[in-house]
């Protein structure tokens, strides 16, 4: 589904972000990407959802060239992608019902469509009856799910999480990672990046480590830290 061949990342500085990285992430799988800050991770997930370009390599989706797409494709490459921040990056003006909805109304849904929509993924993250709170109102636990919500109310291929854990306690971390799995039991290929070691240890799922922008471990059934 994504393939990155030799993809190396170079910003303003002469130590690239990625060095080489290649693999494979395929349908439906379930994946975390771990390393030290600067490893590479946030990198990575932006070359991913196309925010950003690959300074050499190739980054493939669905078997077609990321570095080929045209402005159309572009837009519908990232609509096949749900992305899910650290911070939330909600609309602080706007309610937890109109958060959701802007996602669709930037992909110029109709508003049949997101009447019908917004409601389901809201119950998808527990979420109903906070529908017209404001985030303000929201712990942050309920703030991320909004997130998630958003996330997935387009109905995207893959969802793409950048230490969606690191602004909540445990408890909340671990439904969060809960519902991710189910996201990812319903077919999404869902691929997080995080220091959150007891959770990768947890969930035993495969594990991409990053060392200074290259990959260094890649583990079906892996834990944060390499066991010898």
């Amino acid at each position: 589904m994504i393939e990155l061949r030799q993809v190396k990342k170079v910003y303003n500085s002469s130590t690239p972000a990625l060095d080489g990285v290649s693999l494979e992430i395929e349908r439906g799988e379930f994946l975390f990407l771990v390393g030290h800050s600067g490893a590479g991770k946030s990198t990575l997930i932006k070359l991913i959802f196309s925010e950003i370009k690959p300074s050499s390599g190739q980054i493939s989706f669905m078997g077609s060239n990321m570095a080929a797409f045209k402005a159309g494709e572009l837009l519908k490459h990232r609509r096949r992608i749900g992305m899910v921040f650290q911070d939330y990056r909600l609309l602080k003006q706007k309610t937890v019902f109109e958060n959701v909805a802007f996602a669709l109304e930037v992909l110029g849904e109709p508003p049949k469509k997101i009447q019908k929509k917004v409601p389901a993924a809201l119950e998808k993250v527990g979420l109903a009856a906070k529908h017209n709170s404001f985030p303000s109102e929201l712990s942050g636990g309920e703030q991320q799910r909004v997130g998630i919500a958003r996330a997935i109310v387009k109905d995207p291929l893959v969802i793409l999480a950048d230490e969606p854990t690191g602004n909540v306690d445990p408890n909340n971390s671990w439904q969060l990672m809960e519902l991710f799995k189910a996201i990812n039991d319903g077919g999404t290929t869902v691929v997080i990046a995080t220091h959150a070691w007891d959770m990768v240890d947890r969930m035993q799922k495969r594990v991409i480590a990053l060392e200074k922008g290259r990959l260094v471990r890649d583990e079906l059934r892996g834990s944060y830290c390499h066991e010898n």
